[in-house]
């Protein structure tokens, strides 16, 4: 048994040597959900709290994102999450795109499966109340009918 915990232990410090990247991409400016639909302060704070952690270029690590194996989770999620929806790099979807990303993000929050319930471990502050969600819900369903009426002209 103690054997075991020793080489727990040794490779708990070996992979401490293998840190994650967590290097933000470079800002977009002009390409940024926030700003381009010039979204109001209210909502832009809960998306900001709620989302751009994993779905932007402006992830602010958590502390136990320098200890692995917990960091790669973390680095996985994030990837994750920019993979299916980057709210900073946003203007660069087509609008057809935009609108599908807007009814995901609608879909997503009317099922509670955004924010995903491990990321409020540390980020109490993200948990939506019900008045959030549907404050979230009303304003993207305003921008993704805003966004199909400028594809019709």
């Amino acid at each position: 048994m103690k054997k075991v915990l020793v080489i727990l232990l040794v490779a708990f410090i070996i992979i401490q040597f293998f840190p994650i990247d967590k290097t933000n991409p470079p800002p977009t400016p002009g390409m940024d959900f926030l700003k381009i639909k010039n979204t109001p302060e209210p909502v832009a704070k809960i998306i900001s709290t709620s989302c751009y952690d994993c779905h932007s270029n402006e992830t602010e690590y958590p502390w136990y994102s320098s200890i692995s194996p917990a960091s790669w989770f973390v680095k996985n999620h994030i990837d994750e999450g920019r993979k299916h929806l980057n709210f900073s790099t946003f203007a660069m979807y087509e609008p057809k795109q935009q609108a599908h990303k807007l009814e995901e993000c609608i879909e997503m929050i009317e099922k509670e499966e955004m924010p995903l319930e491990s990321y409020y471990v540390g980020h109490q502050d993200a948990k939506l109340t019900a008045e959030q969600r549907q404050e979230l819900i009303k304003y993207f369903k305003k921008v993704k009918e805003d966004t199909e009426r400028k594809m019709l002209f």
